[in-house]
């Protein structure tokens, strides 16, 4: 057996130095809260100079800045594009139409999503620069969940733990020093107003949001903050003596008046509860909580009630938590290679999963930078869920998968009106939404299609991994409705004999004129791949749909030209003035089976990639499909080589986040992470067909691989 503690801990993270590239998280996947070296978000101003903002984010909390006139904009205020497609004239949100650029920004721009709060150390009621903190040692107890920070300021040591609960959006927080008794040292809690820049906050409007006490008990305090028609709860709750004072709009100082501070912070949609805002009958620090001695307030412990919340029930869920999702999902090991590059694919992995797990297992499909910063508004981009989620099921944590796939059922009513809009029936997923799943307006969002099959491969995997037959019955409208869009979407082509996918449309490489673009490689390959999958579905309920095996067997051919694989039909100039953003030809053998392709034309494909494209044009997944489309060829290798290939794209910092270097917008990028593990899983356990252990890694003796419960990808 794999020794699990010891895998996972050889990768925690740490700093000895204030590294502004790797922040570090803790969070639930519905919340998360990201600190400097210090703990807290202490070095704020610092860090947004590095273009890595320090946010406190969840999956609920949005907001609307109201336009003009306190207008709050809606899609029938938009005046649409029209495009001339096969059979009818279709309307888009794309262009930015005179006289009606307000409504298209405002759509564009809201909702957003908000930094909740700014937590931080000041020293003397000042801000605290990198150039005061000294003697840092700060580390992520990866197997736990926990972050514990150790620094100097000003000749004064602060210890600090910092973890979240992982079943309420709750923070506990426990410092150490004598700073803090001398009144040096206080925590500040401050509060922006919304804003859908990185960094969530608009630090320049006092007056267009409120801050209110609400409740204040001995010890306790509830704040109110309303913005616009957007507001939310925070509770603080002391556990050691302490005092909070409003010092500024929108801003409490906490002093502690002793050597130590101790309190969780709860942050609700609604009013916080007595639990939520609360806090063991007393405290018990014990040596299992991964502190390096037992933890003493030097007085006599606080009664509290059996229900309450305090820090160390928070430390005891995030323990809890993490030891199950560590031990009762697949590992993979690579101890014992002697491949140099063994070690980061491995550290890669072990962050990849705990980063995944609280940014990008919640409710709601994550955006791109999880919940650590704005990126597109806050808003997420559907045809990025897949990276970010589908490895869950081959890593038997298809539980983690479920939570997010509610939300297509919540927002079907609107994919239909999507679809409706232009004729079509069933449901029209869209790309880049909020919580409110409205298309948001964009020169590329609306007009791309191939997230569509994404929620169908997704349902395969979960339904595949877990058997179980309810799976069936709850999602077969989601289903139903999506093959029925897919199938009214593709055209007959009477010359051809066959299925188009006509213009306007966007493909997976977003480089193209939507009015001449028809026909994308990967689109073709995946329009009759999820076809199938629906017929797979409709077979299992014993219903008939004849028609969506009719169109998944006559899609239209895969357009080559001189044994190579286009980016869409007629693209001759592929690998000359199109050789830039994502190689998405190779996804269709790849990530896909392939069923159609030819395995010759992808490898002929794949060498000219190699030898023509912008590398460094690339994102972070497409190093991972590319890996798989190698192991489909028989080259585990080339496989490892892609993988780790040394491009600005395709760095994981100390933290495990996917750095996109040439980025100013996405310091990190989790579709990265995700696609990694689903490469990873491939390589390891491998895929519907094929017979060899571990395809993706050479049989040479350089790798050692060992893995528990991962589960092969059935296609």
């Amino acid at each position: 057996m794999i020794n699990r503690y010891e895998l996972v801990n050889r990768h925690n993270p740490i700093m000895k130095d204030v590294n502004p590239e790797s922040p570090l998280s803790v969070g639930n996947g519905e919340f998360a809260f990201t600190v400097d070296v210090t703990g807290l978000q202490t070095l704020y101003k610092e860090q947004i100079e590095h273009e890595v903002p320090l946010c406190t984010m969840s999956q609920w909390g949005w907001h609307k800045t109201p336009a003009k006139a306190n207008k709050y904009y809606t899609m029938d205020d938009l005046v649409m594009t029209e495009y001339e497609s096969v059979d009818r004239t279709v309307t888009y949100a794309v262009d930015k139409i005179q006289g009606n650029e307000e409504v298209y920004h405002w759509l564009r721009e809201n909702p957003h999503r908000l930094n909740l709060a700014r937590i931080s150390f000041f020293w003397e009621d000042k801000e605290i620069t990198s150039d005061q903190i000294k003697d840092i040692r700060q580390e992520l107890n990866l197997y736990e969940g926990i972050i514990n920070s150790k620094f100097w300021v000003e000749g004064y040591s602060v210890k600090v733990t910092t973890v979240c609960h992982q079943e309420e959006d709750i923070l506990g927080i426990y410092i150490e020093s004598e700073a803090l008794l001398l009144n040096k040292l206080t925590v500040k809690f401050l509060f922006p107003y919304g804003s859908p820049d990185i960094t969530a906050s608009d630090w320049e409007k006092p007056n267009s949001h409120h801050t209110i006490v609400k409740k204040q008990d001995e010890n306790s305090w509830q704040l109110e903050r309303t913005l616009d028609q957007d507001s939310y709860h925070m509770a603080i709750k002391a556990e050691t003596k302490a005092e909070l004072h409003n010092t500024n709009m929108h801003e409490f100082t906490l002093r502690a008046l002793e050597g130590f501070l101790c309190f969780t912070c709860s942050f609700t949609k609604e009013q916080s509860s007595t639990k939520e805002q609360s806090s063991t009958k007393e405290h018990t620090f014990t040596k299992e909580h991964s502190f390096t001695k037992e933890l003493s307030f030097h007085k006599e412990p606080k009664e509290y009630k059996e229900d309450e919340l305090t820090f160390s029930k928070v430390v005891k869920s995030s323990i809890t938590s993490y030891r199950d999702f560590w031990e009762n999902g697949a590992i993979v090991d690579f101890s014992g290679s002697t491949d140099q590059r063994a070690n980061e694919l491995e550290r890669r992995v072990i962050l990849s999963l705990y980063l995944l797990k609280i940014q990008s297992c919640g409710s709601i499909p994550p955006q791109e930078t999880g919940l650590t910063c704005n990126s597109w508004y806050g808003k997420f981009h559907l045809e990025m869920h897949l990276w970010h989620s589908a490895f869950l099921p081959l890593w038997n944590r298809s539980r983690y998968l479920e939570k997010s796939l509610s939300w297509y059922q919540e927002h079907l009513p609107e994919a239909r009106e999507n679809a409706k809009r232009n004729g079509y029936a069933g449901a029209r997923w869209p790309k880049m939404v909020a919580c409110d799943a409205i298309d948001s307006p964009s020169p590329i969002a609306t007009l791309l299609i191939w997230q569509q099959p994404h929620i169908l491969f997704m349902l395969e995997l979960l339904y595949r991994d877990t058997k179980r037959e309810d799976i069936l019955r709850e999602y077969w409208n989601i289903v139903k409705e999506t093959a029925d869009f897919m199938c009214d979407f593709a055209k007959w082509n009477e010359k051809k004999k066959c299925y188009d996918l006509p213009a306007p449309l966007i493909p997976a490489q977003e480089r193209f004129n939507p009015r001449t673009t028809s026909n994308p490689t990967f689109e073709l390959e995946y329009w009759s791949f999820g076809l199938k999958i629906a017929a797979s579905w409709a077979k299992r309920l014993g219903k008939e749909k004849k028609e969506w095996e009719f169109v998944a067997s006559h899609m239209a051919l895969l357009p080559v030209d001189d044994g190579r694989y286009l980016s869409h039909e007629g693209c001759v100039d592929t690998f000359t003035h199109f050789n830039e953003d994502h190689p998405s030809m190779l996804l269709a053998y790849g990530l896909l089976p392939g069923e159609r392709a030819n395995a010759q034309y992808v490898r002929n494909t794949y060498d000219k990639i190699m030898e023509c494209w912008e590398f460094d044009t690339m994102w972070g997944w497409d190093f991972a499909f590319m890996a798989m489309t190698k192991v489909r060829l028989g080259d585990p290798s080339g496989a490892i080589d892609i993988l780790l290939m040394d491009t600005s794209k395709n760095s994981y910092v100390a933290s495990g986040n996917n750095y996109q270097r040439l980025r100013h917008d996405l310091p990190l990028y989790l579709p990265g992470n995700g696609s990694l593990l689903l490469a990873v899983a491939m390589m390891v356990a491998g895929y519907q067909g094929c017979e060899e252990e571990t395809p993706g890694f050479p049989k040479d003796g350089s790798w050692c691989v060992r893995q528990e419960r991962m589960l092969p990808f059935p296609y």
